[in-house]
């Protein structure tokens, strides 16, 4: 049985989601705070977050940063805010989904079982032998790990499956909706912005000046693709 923290400081909706997470056999571990869920995480082994983004004390998007320094589950946050900079903010702290509220709970729970399969997947799907090298960057599609210049790079499981995906298809453009319906599963139907943001972080962390990348390119209008060097 996987286990889903769930933290929100609204006691109707932690008891509605933990409800539908039963139904949908899953184990709900429950949080009122930013710091009961970070002490909840320490102390199970967690599958999925979903986060309430305003709460008293410790709020999601601060709790999704500190538990992006040791953890790379799938988060998914939930805020009353539905501005598309409200969510490329989430995302940009570490979120892998972002619901906004009120919420239907059956979309809720498609959500979590498509990143809990994702994340579980990571370690027993069929991939392709050996490792990919490309510059400087490289990684082992057996290992899951991605190494640039021979130091890891941390990278959560989305994360992880955009740059496999693209060096599996190293200098060829990608479109966004390819992107995400190959990583995650579904179709892209408007999801842009998220694969944009996802994009983003991943350049934080393999570039030397994300501004000027040497690896991950944008082709205007178009999508994104690794560039052979």
């Amino acid at each position: 049985m996987y286990n889903v923290l769930v933290c929100d400081d609204d006691r109707a909706i932690l008891e509605s989601i933990e409800i539908y997470l039963k139904l949908e056999g899953y184990n709900a571990v429950k949080a009122t705070n930013g710091k009961e869920a970070i002490a909840a995480v320490e102390a199970n082994d967690i599958q999925c977050v979903i986060l309430d983004i305003m709460m008293p004390g410790l709020d999601g998007l601060n709790a999704t940063l500190r538990l992006r320094e040791k953890h790379n589950m799938p988060i998914i946050l939930l805020s009353a805010k539905s501005e598309d900079t409200d969510k490329i903010t989430g995302l940009s702290f570490g979120a892998d989904d972002y619901v906004t509220k009120p919420f239907n709970p059956l979309e809720l729970m498609a959500r979590v079982k498509s990143q809990i399969r994702r994340y579980v997947n990571l370690g027993s799907m069929e991939k392709k032998e050996g490792v990919i090298e490309n510059g400087g960057l490289a990684i082992d599609t057996t290992a899951h790990e991605v190494t640039l210049d021979g130091e890891p790079i941390k990278l959560t499981a989305t994360e992880y499956g955009i740059i496999e995906y693209l060096m599996k298809n190293l200098g060829c453009v990608l479109s966004t909706a390819q992107i995400y319906e190959a990583v995650w599963n579904e179709p892209s139907y408007s999801q842009e912005k998220t694969v944009t943001v996802h994009i983003r972080r991943i350049r934080e962390k393999i570039e030397i000046n994300p501004k000027e990348p040497k690896y991950l390119k944008v082709v205007w209008g178009i999508g994104y693709k690794i560039e052979k060097v």
